[in-house]
């Protein structure tokens, strides 16, 4: 091959120094041939392209190969063969040449793949306010020295590119919901317009093109907020680029090393910090004179102002045992007595449980994510115990329940006497009909006077009831005195002389 600086020494002595091809060819060493190639192409390069080389080894099993190769790409990364088991698997078919060979031949069916398979896109511009992009992901940290596996919720303003996360147990509807309240509380405002994947917490149905059969409850949502939803085409995940590239900053960036946090409330605290610190200190991608704090202040004005938190809880209907409980997400919880022996709605929050029947709460629980926990609320089972006062000292319920001061110091007590447990129960009942505060310092009153009987505790509490004026009674007219009576207690004695 010709070096580039042969070339121009022949290119100079031919076309500046008017020597003859003869001449050059003395000097230079060259044939004839190649100086005249050099003289009349006028080129300044030659390059060697090699034919099409034949292969007779590979050419007749070069479909099995391809079948081969196709099939491994397809793949999950830890089921992909080497290319010495590929080698090994055409070997089976009869193949007699080299590994070199093969090994050659995937390389370039590899690159030629690449150049056919990859994709141009088009660089997308939204308007302030236009819309905003929704993501999941699952990241891996340290609470109360645990290691645990969260789903965090990404939303995307895609004009400044603000964007809201936070860390949940679940990936469910009621946690959706949650996110979005979440953000749009923290960006002060939504856009007209959200986007999303396929996930079945929004799309019941997916039909040809772009439509989509939302379900009722993320419809719902949406009117709510006055958001028209966009679900993108399945397995295109540059429709919602933003977000996409977002999840792996916020991995890097966030996530590594280990977070570690006492609780998910403190997570989400830190996730938040770290946020707003990133979108003060980093520049906009195409407003690079402002940050992307910035950006968004000036966004914010023209987001769709929120009407309000969206009562964003999954529903769904549950029987009640003989032991006032309801079962929900492997989770017991409890609910008063007079719920037995009818199905209960449970309605079921990102961070509570509310359990209604015939439309009135008959439980309300701060939401667990224990499998197999039960929890109760002790104050479900006292009517229970008026029936069976015995449930007092072993009751499942009443295990470790932090009474107020007062009412404890009374059980303490109590606790010696023989009918302590009857006579507690009568105390507690009283506490659903006057309420905690009053029973509370009605008990403080009896410890005070030297006392800790219940029937004095239930003396003071109705002594304390505002009985309001007594009823004025009209008396007939048949029944009306003539004559005012007189005071004579001389009358019993004619009456007893009488006799």
């Amino acid at each position: 091959m010709l070096v580039l600086e042969t070339i121009a020494k022949v290119r100079r002595a031919y076309f500046v120094q008017k020597k003859p091809i003869k001449a050059i060819c003395r000097e230079l060493m060259l044939s004839r041939k190649v100086v005249r190639k050099i003289v009349r192409s006028n080129a300044t390069e030659f390059r060697y392209e090699r034919e099409t080389q034949s292969k007779p080894k590979i050419d007749p099993f070069r479909s099995e190969l391809d079948a081969l190769l196709t099939a491994n790409e397809g793949k999950p990364a830890r089921e992909r063969l080497t290319l010495i088991r590929v080698f090994e698997e055409l070997r089976g078919t009869g193949f007699e040449g080299s590994y070199d060979a093969v090994r050659r031949y995937a390389k370039g069916w590899t690159k030629q793949r690449g150049s056919v398979t990859a994709q141009a896109y088009v660089p997308l511009i939204f308007a302030p306010g236009e819309a905003y992009q929704f993501d999941w992901s699952h990241e891996i940290v340290r609470i109360n020295n645990a290691t645990v596996t969260v789903k965090v919720a990404h939303v995307r303003l895609c004009h400044s590119r603000m964007f809201f996360i936070r860390a949940y147990p679940r990936e469910s509807q009621e946690m959706v919901f949650d996110a979005h309240d979440r953000a749009f509380a923290f960006f002060r405002g939504t856009c007209t317009r959200g986007i999303y994947d396929n996930m079945k917490t929004a799309v019941d149905t997916i039909f040809v093109g772009k439509e989509r059969s939302y379900n009722r409850r993320f419809t719902q949502m949406c009117s709510h907020y006055l958001i028209e939803p966009t679900a993108c085409t399945p397995a295109s995940g540059w429709e919602k680029g933003q977000v996409e590239n977002q999840v792996g900053l916020v991995r890097e960036r966030f996530f590594t090393p280990t977070l570690r946090a006492k609780s998910l409330e403190e997570l989400n605290g830190l996730l938040i910090d770290k946020s707003v610190a990133y979108a003060k200190a980093h520049k906009h991608q195409e407003v690079t004179d402002q940050t992307i704090w910035q950006m968004f202040e000036t966004e914010r004005s023209m987001l769709v102002p929120v009407p309000g938190r969206f009562n964003g809880f999954h529903a769904t209907t549950a029987s009640v045992s003989k032991t006032c409980l309801v079962r929900f997400d492997n989770v017991r919880y409890s609910v008063t007595s007079l719920a037995v022996g009818r199905p209960v709605e449970v309605q079921a929050y990102a961070d509570r449980i509310v359990i209604r029947q015939d439309g009135m709460i008959v439980g309300e629980h701060t939401r667990s994510f224990t499998r197999g926990q039960t929890v109760y609320d002790p104050w479900h089972y006292v009517p229970v115990l008026a029936r069976k006062p015995g449930a007092w000292r072993n009751g499942a319920p009443f295990k470790d329940w932090v009474l107020p001061a007062g009412i404890e110091r009374v059980r303490r007590k109590l606790k010696g006497s023989d009918d302590g447990d009857r006579q507690m129960v009568d105390i507690l009942a009283a506490v659903l009909t006057d309420g905690l505060i009053i029973v509370e310092a009605a008990c403080g009153e009896a410890l005070d006077q030297g006392t800790h009987s219940a029937d004095v505790i239930l003396n003071i509490l109705a002594r304390k009831k505002d009985t309001g004026p007594a009823l004025t009674i009209l008396t007939p007219q048949a029944l009306q005195l003539q004559h005012a009576p007189v005071a004579d207690c001389a009358r019993y004695d004619r009456l007893r002389r009488a006799s």
